[in-house]
């Protein structure tokens, strides 16, 4: 994660504004429980009452509720109403009476209306009680009638009165004397301060519709009213959080896509300013896995944490928040499903973590059995190795497939484990808020509200238990693109380059004078030298050429010039300036460089010819392509210049392909001409005839040619003899017959022997 953070950096606003709209998101979602909770708490079982105190009440049940509430606040209770004159209310009791209404300074004022509410709780839930006419207030009347009976009878001395019985509960708390009713209401609420908050709300809210009815307002209307209005505001948020949920995608699709973009950018610039060292080190094949494969986990992940890992938090955060608003007597059950969730997840981590790197390396590994039997088909058939190859590609591919299947299997077991605590917690919340709601110290919205923040909960925890099946792969693979981009790179410019120009030590100075002063040179991580002690200068009109057994060290001196490697020790001056000391770039337009094996890339033979010229004109490219004995051929095609080069140059010969290289390089006027054994693939006439044409070419030019047949350097100017990388000899071709015994070995299986003796003679 630290790896993908790190990529991110670049787009801190764009992940900022996500956060921000990911909050509003998870503010949606999180207020629709609490909507459905207030349907069917207030909407259906309320009737659309959300109030604790009536605001509109009778005079007649103003007065009942009175009996009930304690001498000292009953004046608190009369100011608070008001008499007025409302027209669609009409009382439906017995007799007529006032309608009184709650003050205009009441209604403004919480803390008056809190405090009516504490005074009016257990009035209005006995009066409730009394009304509802259940058995247990029907056995409470039958007792009060015969307490009041036998304390009457005892008072005036006579028989109980025969219609008391005819009597309310209310007409009977209204006939006794005030004391002892006080203390009798004292007696019954005593039992009411055992029972919890929610009970006393319920019967309050059920008293208030009680009290409408009576004035013939319609509760139905005010339930349909309510649940309209809930449900449109329902409607709204689920509206915006879909609005959110879709820019939050767009968004973190951009960031992801901006990631992928960004590395592809990043791995493609540092593998272009690889040395040879570091192609060493990581091999092509993983390269382009790195390339591709890596970093599209890394892109994959990267909108995964944006959408998912970022919002699960702020969703967990808010839905505990809700749930302790909500009943804290179950919060534990959430511990429980969090706790069982984070034990399947890290038992899985500990089996499957290790496996993600190996599934990589197998990746890396198929690539390069792939990439080496395309690349190699003609040879695999010239010797009938097909089913050998075929088994060692089935052998990466079924490698890679067994590691494949255990990860998936072993993430299958996580999605059902993950349903089954889910349902499991689901059926336990039910249990217990049954219990709950059974006892009454708990609404069934509030159990469904309760319910729907659990599972956001559990899910905001299941969401990041899916990414953490991306995880470890991904993070495997941003480990791999992010060594790629840390990998320091051996040949880099230094910081104060200089210039051809700048060293003064030539007059005239930029001619490509090439000087190796004491150069040795070993491979990274090799214990001997390649090349020992080198020293020669190639002057600029000169071709200097390289010869010697295969492995001497001849391809590896030429492509120390470009700085492909730079040397272990001694110098390289081109017109006396250390080409360490100049930047790669100004050191490489020097050069005209054609390597050992032809390279064209996919475009045109015009384009291959102009690669190192883009601006050059199409005089100069025939004039190279004339030089380079590539115009007959290019004349043949039946587009001419214009002909397509397919991928590699696979549609062309390998002459052909070696001769538009020679053209490649010829084309670019360059100061030095490096020809690495680019020669090879000639017949001897079109051999000859290209050093000829490429003679008068390169006469103010430094020409370095590699070969391996004497006829290809048997008029350069000075020939240089290597023999297990160092130099065995030096001199043109007639002084080396006499003076090195290596090249007159070379020369011997070669020429004939009469060539010999001559050349021989003439050196006296």
């Amino acid at each position: 994660m630290r790896k993908l953070f790190k990529f991110m950096k670049p787009y801190v606003a764009s992940v900022f504004a996500i956060l921000c709209v990911l909050m509003i998101q998870a503010y949606c979602e999180l207020s629709l429980p609490t909507y459905t909770s207030n349907i069917v708490n207030v909407g259906i079982q309320q009737s659309g009452i959300d109030e604790s105190i009536p605001k509109t009440i009778a005079e007649e049940d103003l007065e009942k509720l009175l009996l009930f509430v304690p001498s000292d606040k009953q004046e608190t209770v009369r100011a608070a109403y008001e008499e007025g004159k409302y027209g669609a209310y009409r009382y439906t009791g017995e007799g007529s009476s006032e309608i009184l209404r709650l003050s205009e300074t009441v209604l403004d004022s919480e803390e008056k209306l809190g405090e009516l509410s504490r005074i009016l709780a257990k009035p209005m839930m006995l009066v409730s009680g009394f009304d509802s006419g259940s058995d247990m207030t029907k056995q409470m009347e039958k007792q009060l009638k015969e307490q009041i009976q036998k304390q009457m009878a005892g008072i005036q001395e006579q028989a109980p009165l025969p219609e008391m019985e005819e009597m309310s509960v209310y007409d009977i708390f209204a006939m006794m004397p005030q004391e002892q009713r006080e203390q009798m209401v004292s007696a019954i609420t005593e039992k009411l301060d055992d029972m919890p908050d929610s009970i006393l709300e319920q019967a309050g809210t059920a008293y208030v519709r009680t009290a409408y009815e009576h004035l013939s307002i319609d509760t139905d209307k005010i339930s349909s009213a309510y649940i309209r209005s809930t449900g449109a505001k329902m409607l709204l948020l689920a509206a915006l959080g879909m609005c959110a949920s879709i820019m939050v995608g767009f968004m973190a699709a951009r960031v992801g896509a901006g990631i992928g973009r960004g590395l592809r950018r990043d791995v493609f610039r540092k593998v272009v300013s690889f040395s040879n060292a570091e192609f060493d080190r990581f091999s092509t094949a993983s390269l382009i896995t790195r390339s591709t494969n890596d970093i599209q986990q890394v892109q994959l992940l990267s909108v995964m944490v944006l959408r998912m890992v970022l919002y699960s938090p702020i969703l967990a955060a808010g839905g505990i928040w809700k749930v302790f608003h909500t009943n804290v007597d179950m919060s534990w059950i959430i511990a429980l499903g969090v706790v069982l969730i984070i034990l399947v997840v890290g038992t899985l981590f500990l089996v499957v973590m290790p496996k993600f790197k190996i599934v990589q390396n197998q990746v890396d590994r198929l690539n390069l059995v792939s990439r080496e039997i395309l690349t190699g088909l003609p040879v695999i058939r010239a010797f009938s190795t097909e089913e050998y190859e075929k088994q060692r590609f089935d052998k990466a591919n079924k490698d890679l497939t067994k590691t494949n299947l255990f990860v998936n299997r072993a993430m299958t077991f996580m999605m059902p484990v993950m349903m089954l605590v889910m349902n499991g917690i689901s059926v336990l919340i039910i249990w217990v808020g049954g219990h709950g709601v059974n006892d009454g110290s708990m609404q069934v919205g509030d159990m469904m509200a309760f319910i729907q923040y659990t599972m956001q909960i559990i899910m905001s925890f299941l969401m990041i238990c899916m990414i953490s099946v991306m995880l470890p792969r991904a993070a495997v693979s941003a480990e791999r693109v992010d060594e790629v981009l840390q990998s320091k790179t051996l040949i880099h410019d230094p910081e104060h380059p200089e210039k051809i120009r700048d060293s003064g030590a030539f007059e005239g100075a930029g001619r490509g004078e090439v000087v190796f002063d004491h150069v040795s040179f070993r491979y990274p991580g090799a214990e001997e030298n390649v090349l020992s002690d080198i020293c020669f200068a190639a002057k600029p009109g000169q071709t200097t050429a390289f010869i010697g057994s295969t492995g001497s060290g001849k391809s590896t001196l030429v492509n120390l010039i470009p700085r492909f490697y730079d040397v272990t020790e001694g110098h390289i001056f081109i017109d006396g300036t250390d080409i360490r000391k100049m930047k790669q770039h100004d050191l490489r337009e020097m050069l005209g460089y054609v390597p050992q094996k032809g390279v064209l890339f996919s475009g045109t033979i015009a384009s291959n010819i102009l690669y190192g010229n883009p601006d050059g004109e199409k005089a100069g490219m025939t004039e190279a392509a004339e030089i380079a004995q590539a115009a007959e051929f290019i004349g043949e095609k039946k587009e001419g210049y214009e002909s397509p080069i397919s991928q590699g140059g696979s549609n062309v010969s390998g002459g052909q392909k070696q001769r538009l290289s020679i053209a490649r390089a010829i084309a670019k006027h360059p100061d030095i001409y490096i020809f690495d054994d680019s020669f090879s693939a000639l017949d001897y006439k079109t051999d000859v005839t290209l050093r000829n044409a490429l003679k008068k070419k390169t006469k103010e030019s430094t020409v370095l040619i590699v070969a391996q047949r004497i006829s290809t350097i048997l008029h350069a100017d000075q020939i240089i003899v290597l023999d297990d990388g160092r130099v065995a000899g030096k001199g043109t071709h007639k002084e080396l017959l006499k003076t090195c015994d290596a090249y007159y070995q070379i020369a011997a299986s070669q020429m004939s022997e009469e060539e010999l003796l001559r050349d021989m003679k003439e050196v006296g």
